[in-house]
């Protein structure tokens, strides 16, 4: 029993009470952070080589037996999504290092962000369907302290959207929990998947999926639930909006591809036109509605939307090679993402906003900046050598291959109308003249270059190991698309039914 999966757990959850009792220590505060986030990534990296070489590995909470006990369950799917988690976060308490107003040190930012990647990691590690609606509670909970500390009108506003559409997709979630309980009589994944073939009445499973679906996807900002992001993500200080755009929505969209994938295939099959055509209605909508913008976060705040258009996308290809590609994608559009922020934040820390038409020159005062900035798009927008393109390549060659040619096409369209979006702030921020005097404003330190700059170089790294991250990613999707695996490895080779028989005999 690997009951080392409860590492991620305990270790977050000891720093952010660590952090809380030595808050007036500030030094010595932050070494309980980055102590407990440096175990957790140091952590995710073995149990993602423990994975690729021995398979899926189980715990069972208490002792209990599966279905009976909490399952924990980590195959390549948490694994990765795991480690990446543990890297931004990583990026994230260094960045706030350096560029967090005291203040809010002292009103337990620092916990919160810790919490967070505690409700994540459970998220992505627990094998029970109804734990995973406790995890995004801990999560969300987490988030809503991050986006309204400070207490701005613009972070209650948005802060307000936030919370009110993840209320009613968490309702939406518990409802589906206890419709589904109703129907086959248990909440381990499992268990679930093991008896969804003899429920004789598969309507009433169509209904639960939808629900799930409507949960997940207002988490994950899929159009048409996806209004919320853009007006709150710009109004928390640039490091909590990094930290989001890397993990919120892609907790929404992990969920997708477990229950999905690994619990509801048949309904899964039944939706894929329809999760399709959400993909690409996401993707388009998102990127026009970037370009309209004309501040920084406000126009990644869309991409965001837009880009998770393609973590949809392969969801919807309903297979395990779409959902291997999907998985591909996801990871190195999280990386990418928080990278984006952090450069334009730095961007914002010089200029003290966030409009681009202010700005100017950065490409000459700063060219660092601008080199990082330009790779990140490139990797954005999908151009080789970087991680983006192998991720949006491997969408359309099982997009083509499974003959869904149209939503290739507007995945292929909408990553060129990325690329352009993009280059509008680098010629706003980076390449025109600055409109005044730029010698008076701060130079970029290494703390403020240095998160973005590392998470850019990931991504190149991601791209030139292409072959690698692909394998590992067909892995993941195999493995996420084997059911029969996915019950032997938590309830044995006989089965989580023969478990449940043998307890009642």
């Amino acid at each position: 029993m690997a009951n080392h999966l409860f590492i991620p757990l305990v270790s977050p959850l000891l720093g952010a009470t660590l952090a809380v009792i030595f808050g007036r220590q500030r030094l010595v505060a932050r070494a309980m952070v980055l102590a407990s986030v440096l175990c957790n990534l140091g952590y995710s990296l073995w149990l993602l080589w423990l994975v690729g070489t021995q398979g899926r590995q189980v715990s069972q909470g208490g002792g209990w037996i599966a279905p009976f006990g909490i399952s924990m369950v980590a195959d390549g799917l948490g694994a990765i999504m795991l480690c990446v988690a543990s890297v931004l976060m990583l990026a994230t308490v260094a960045y706030s290092f350096f560029t967090l107003d005291p203040a809010y040190e002292r009103y337990f930012y620092y916990p919160l962000l810790l919490l967070l990647l505690l409700g994540v990691s459970g998220a992505f590690l627990t094998g029970d369907i109804f734990n995973l609606y406790v995890w995004f509670e801990v999560l969300l909970m987490a988030s809503f302290g991050l986006i309204t500390l400070g207490g701005t009108r613009g972070q209650l506003e948005g802060g307000l959207k936030y919370m009110v559409l993840n209320l009613v997709g968490s309702t939406a979630f518990l409802i589906a929990c206890g419709l589904l309980y109703g129907v086959v009589g248990t909440l381990n994944m499992a268990h679930i998947a093991e008896r969804m073939a003899s429920v004789r009445e598969p309507g009433i499973l169509t209904a639960v999926a939808c629900m799930f679906l409507f949960a997940y996807g207002s988490k994950a900002a899929i159009v048409p639930l996806y209004f919320w992001l853009p007006t709150s993500y710009h109004t928390p200080p640039v490091a909590v909006t990094a930290i989001f755009s890397g993990l919120l929505t892609k907790v929404g969209a992990y969920s997708l591809y477990r229950v999905f994938g690994t619990v509801m295939q048949n309904e899964l099959q039944h939706l894929a036109p329809l999760l399709l055509l959400i993909a690409g209605l996401t993707m388009v909508i998102g990127v026009l509605g970037a370009m309209a913008q004309m501040n920084v976060r406000r126009i990644l705040s869309f991409h965001i939307v837009s880009q998770i258009g393609y973590t949809i996308m392969g969801l919807g290809l309903a297979s395990a090679a779409g959902l291997a590609a999907g998985l591909l994608f996801t990871a190195h559009v999280m990386i990418v993402k928080a990278a984006l922020f952090f450069i334009g934040g730095a961007a914002e820390q010089i200029y003290g906003t966030a409009e681009i038409k202010p700005m100017g020159g950065l490409a000459r005062r700063e060219p660092a900046l601008a080199i990082f900035w330009f790779l990140g798009i490139l990797s954005l927008a999908g151009i080789p050598p970087l991680s983006g393109f192998f991720g949006k390549l491997a969408l359309l060659q099982v997009g083509v291959g499974q003959g869904a040619y149209l939503i290739s096409a507007v995945a292929a369209g909408t990553s060129i109308l990325t690329f352009f979006s993009m280059l509008k702030i680098w010629n706003e921020v980076f390449w025109k003249k600055a409109y005044a005097d730029m010698s008076k404003l701060p130079r970029v330190g290494p703390g403020l270059l240095l998160p973005g700059a590392a998470l850019v170089v990931v991504s190149l790294v991601a791209g030139l190991a292409a072959s690698t991250l692909v394998d590992y990613s067909t892995l993941a999707g195999t493995q996420l698309f084997d059911q029969a695996g996915y019950i032997g490895a938590v309830c044995g080779a006989d089965g989580c039914e023969a478990v449940y028989e043998s307890a009642l005999r």
